[in-house]
């Protein structure tokens, strides 16, 4: 499935000269004419892609949508492509997690090698997230109890410290832990520590 690319600028010309140039190098573009209308139409994170965004357009300003994405929690890298650079604004933007900033008027090989790049972390942070997802599913499935042996294990706590700290048997919590590492799907504790350590867990 080709990326998907939004392209968020006012002028009207360099807009559709640049969908023209994206979709002969095979990506799906979409267009916007300011921040409000891809707020409006919000790009899915399911769809592998980037947003391409102009520092000043009218209304809400680049480097303000951008900021806007962060707390919506999208994962859709942006790219900023301004014929008005300056410092403060690149570093603040890269700072915000952009994904690249650069200048028009820019070449075209420099500007595909630039949304491959976001395209490739985009994909990468997707499948970080599935992960995490299936993990978080994982621990779901664990009763309160097991819940309670999970975080003591992951904490470094020994059988015989958990059961004492639960108030019932070593034998009973040797089961627990048994049942966690199958239901964790974890051949080791070293695993167990890693995806709490993931999840935040610990």
């Amino acid at each position: 499935m080709h990326a998907y690319v939004h392209i968020v600028d006012d002028d009207d010309s360099f807009r559709t000269a640049l969908e023209r140039r994206l979709k002969l190098a095979g990506y799906r573009v979409a267009t916007y004419a300011s921040a409000r209308q891809l707020l409006d139409r919000l790009p899915s994170d399911e769809d592998t892609g980037c947003i391409l965004l102009d520092v000043r357009i009218p209304g809400m300003s680049g480097p303000e949508l951008q900021i806007r994405l962060n707390e919506l929690d999208s994962s859709l890298p942006i790219v900023f492509l301004t014929g008005h650079a300056d410092t403060a604004t690149t570093v603040q933007a890269i700072k915000a997690g952009a994904e690249d900033f650069l200048t028009k008027p820019i070449e075209s090989e420099q500007l595909i090698e630039a949304i491959d790049r976001a395209v490739a972390r985009h994909e990468l942070v997707r499948s970080q997230r599935t992960r995490l997802d299936s993990l978080r599913a994982l621990l779901a499935r664990l009763t309160p109890r097991e819940r309670q042996v999970f975080d003591l294990i992951v904490r470094g706590r020994i059988n015989k410290q958990i059961a004492y700290e639960l108030g019932t048997t070593e034998r009973t919590i040797k089961a627990h832990r048994h049942q966690v590492m199958e239901k964790m799907r974890v051949q080791s504790l070293a695993e167990l520590v890693s995806i709490a350590e993931r999840l935040g867990a610990r």
